[in-house]
C-alpha cells in the first residue's frame, strides 16, 4: 500500500518515521537542517496518520515503508524514528538490515514491551475520553503528557493539531484492517544505532532505550535531561546537531 510522503534534497537518503501522536509534519524542524547538510530526506505518513488513510484490509507497515524506498529508487537509507515510528524503524532494520545504514530512535516504542502503570493509566484515560466522545479532551491529554517543559506554545499547538487529525482520520474509518505481525530478531540489525530518551518522559522509554543499547551490536544510549517524549519538536536547536553528528559518524563507519 502506498504511503503519503514527500522527498527533498539530494545525497545519502534519510528516512523519517513519525510518532503516533503526530504525522510527517513533526519533522518540519529537521528537514531544512538535513537537506542543507547534504541529505535526501524522505518522510511519510504511516497508515492512519496524516494523509495516509486507515487500511481496510490487512497491511504490513514495515514492508510498505521498505516498498516506498524501493519505489523512490533508494536502496539504502539512514532511518530516524520517533516513538511509534521507532517501532516501525526497528521492524525495517531487523527484516532488511542491509538496507539501513544508521538507526536513530527517539524515545522509541518497542513491540512486546509491558506498559508501566503510568502508561497503562494514560491509555485507559484516553480510551475513556474517546468512548465518551470527548476528542478534544483526549487530544489535550496527549499534548500534556508527551511534550516536555521546553516545548513552547507554537509546538504545543502543532502537536495538538496533528493529534486531533490522527483522531479524525482513525475515527472516520469504516473498516480497519489488521496489521501483519512478523516474528523479529532484533540482533539481525547491523546499523549503528543511537537510542535517545528524555528525562521528563514516562519511564517506559528509558527502559526500552537501555534494553536496546545492550541488545543491538553497535548502539549507544543518550538521555537528554531537558527532554520529554518528543525532543525533535521540543528543542530542534539541540536535537538537530545531535542527529547530524550521528549521521556523519555513521556514514564514515559505513564507508570504512
Amino acid at each position: 500500500m502506498t504511503l503519503a510522503h514527500d522527498s527533498a534534497g539530494s545525497g545519502p537518503a534519510v528516512l523519517l518515521l513519525h510518532s503516533t501522536v503526530c504525522d510527517r509534519r513533526m519533522w518540519d524542524p529537521q528537514v531544512p537542517a538535513l537537506t542543507a547538510a547534504g541529505y535526501q530526506v524522505v518522510r511519510c505518513d504511516l497508515h492512519g496518520y496524516g494523509d495516509s488513510p486507515v487500511p481496510s484490509t490487512s497491511f504490513d507497515e514495515a514492508a510498505d515503508v521498505a516498498g516506498l524506498l524501493t519505489g523512490l529508487g533508494i536502496a539504502r537509507a539512514a532511518v530516524i524514528g520517533s516513538s511509534g515510528g521507532g517501532r516501525v524503524a526497528l521492524d525495517v532494520a531487523a527484516r532488511w538490515p542491509e538496507r539501513v545504514t544508521a538507526l536513530a530512535l527517539l524515545c522509541t516504542a518497542l513491540r512486546g514491551h509491558e506498559a508501566s502503570p503510568e502508561l497503562s493509566a494514560f491509555s485507559d484515560r484516553e480510551d475513556a475520553l474517546i468512548e465518551a466522545g470527548d476528542v478534544d479532551g483526549a487530544t489535550d491529554l496527549n499534548v500534556d503528557l508527551w511534550l516536555g517543559p521546553e516545548a513552547d506554545e507554537d509546538t504545543r499547538d502543532a502537536v495538538r493539531a496533528m493529534q486531533r487529525h490522527v483522531f479524525a482520520v482513525q475515527l472516520a474509518a469504516e473498516e480497519e484492517g489488521e496489521p501483519v505481525r512478523v516474528e523479529l530478531d532484533l540482533t539481525r540489525i547491523t546499523a549503528p544505532a543511537l537510542l535517545v530518551s528524555g528525562a521528563h518522559d514516562l519511564p517506559d522509554f528509558r527502559e526500552i532505550a537501555v534494553h536496546l543499547a545492550k541488545l543491538l551490536p553497535h548502539a549507544r544510549h543518550t538521555e537528554l535531561d531537558w527532554a520529554g517524549h518528543l525532543p525533535s519538536l521540543e528543542r530542534p536547536d539541540l536535537m538537530n546537531p545531535l542527529l547530524l553528528d550521528f549521521l556523519r559518524e555513521s556514514q564514515g563507519q559505513s564507508q570504512g
